[in-house]
């Protein structure tokens, strides 16, 4: 007999929450995608807003150069902060994690210090793009390099990020997220 677990919305954010705090909360899901996600954050305790952004993974994965990337995120970057009232010092943006360290990755035949490399090149630009508009960075690469290929880490297809994963990221961004919240 076969046993099978629907995972409900609750259940799959349960990690994130968690990392967020009594005092933030979840306010809504803007998107998921294999890019990433983006958060609509509240902080309950000043009422306040970040608008988050996390993307580009799928262009480096189709072979798009950094300039093609530039343009799309300092559109995108430039939507996030509309989104937040035209303040700048509302939005966060996360790094590109690095996909080739997971199995699929590897099983994928592509050579793994190249898309490191380009994934680097994606998020320098990005951070460049970042300063140049006041907007903050959080560099979550890191997280994905180191243990990001634990299974545990990842969804059952080897490629994506596991709530755990996101709930590291959420972590290491929480600092900055909470410093933004609390600026006028």
């Amino acid at each position: 007999s076969t046993c099978v677990h629907v995972v409900t919305e609750h259940e799959k954010y349960a990690p994130l929450r968690a990392a967020l705090g009594q005092d933030l909360r979840i306010e809504q899901v803007l998107g998921e995608s294999a890019e990433g996600a983006a958060y609509l954050a509240r902080d309950l305790t000043l009422d306040r807003r970040v608008e988050t952004l996390l993307v580009g993974v799928n262009n480096q994965y189709r072979g798009r150069d950094v300039d093609d990337y530039l343009g799309e995120f300092t559109r995108l970057l430039q939507r996030a902060i509309a989104l937040a009232n035209a303040r700048a010092n509302r939005v966060l943006v996360l790094s590109i994690p690095d996909w080739g360290v997971t199995p699929f990755a590897r099983e994928s035949g592509r050579d793994l210090q190249q898309i490191a490399d380009e994934l680097d090149a994606y998020n320098a630009a990005a951070r460049d793009v970042c300063a140049a508009h006041g907007v903050a960075f959080v560099d979550i690469t890191g997280f994905s390099r180191d243990g990001g290929d634990a299974s545990v880490m990842l969804a059952e297809d080897g490629l994506h990020p596991s709530s755990l994963m996101y709930a590291r990221w959420t972590q290491a961004a929480l600092p900055m997220a909470t410093g933004l919240l609390a600026s006028r």
